[in-house]
C-alpha cells in the first residue's frame, strides 16, 4: 500500500466538513486504530510457535480416536479396531510430543522454562487416562 503524505491540517479541514454521522464514525474509526497502535506485537516467531501450540488435532482424526475409545470402554474392538486404535493413539502421540516440542522451543526464546511457560499460558498438563 502506497504511503502518501497528508498534513494534520488538511486532514482536519476535511473533518470539519462532514456530516455529523460520518464525523462520529471517523472519530470511532481513529480511537480503533490509536488502541491497535498501543497493543504489544508478538515477534514474528513466537507468533509463528504459538499458532502451531494451539493447532488441534486434524478432526477427523480426533473424532475417530475419540469413537475408538468410548467403544473400548463400552465394550470390546475387533481386532481391527484395536489396530486402528493404535495406530490412531501414535500419531495422537507425535503430535503432543510435537506440541511440547513447540513449547519449549518458545519457553527456550522467552527464558523461562517450561512449566512456567505453561502456567503463563494457562495450560495444564493432561491428566493420565487409564482406559
Amino acid at each position: 500500500m502506497p504511503t502518501i503524505h497528508i498534513e494534520t491540517e488538511q486532514i482536519m479541514n476535511a473533518a470539519s466538513q462532514l456530516p455529523l454521522p460520518e464525523l462520529d464514525q471517523l472519530v470511532a474509526q481513529l480511537q480503533t486504530l490509536r488502541r491497535q497502535a498501543n497493543l504489544p506485537r508478538l515477534p514474528v516467531q513466537e507468533s509463528e510457535l504459538l499458532r502451531r501450540i494451539n493447532q488441534s488435532a486434524p478432526t477427523e482424526l480426533q473424532r475417530r480416536y475419540d469413537a475408538l475409545r468410548r467403544k473400548r470402554r463400552r465394550s470390546k474392538l475387533s481386532r481391527q479396531e484395536q489396530q486402528e486404535l493404535l495406530s490412531l493413539t501414535q500419531q495422537m502421540e507425535r503430535l503432543d510430543v510435537e506440541r511440547l516440542q513447540l513449547l519449549a522451543q518458545l519457553a527456550t526464546l522467552r527464558k523461562l522454562s517450561l512449566p512456567e511457560l505453561m502456567r503463563q499460558l494457562g495450560l495444564e498438563p493432561p491428566e493420565p487416562e487409564y482406559d
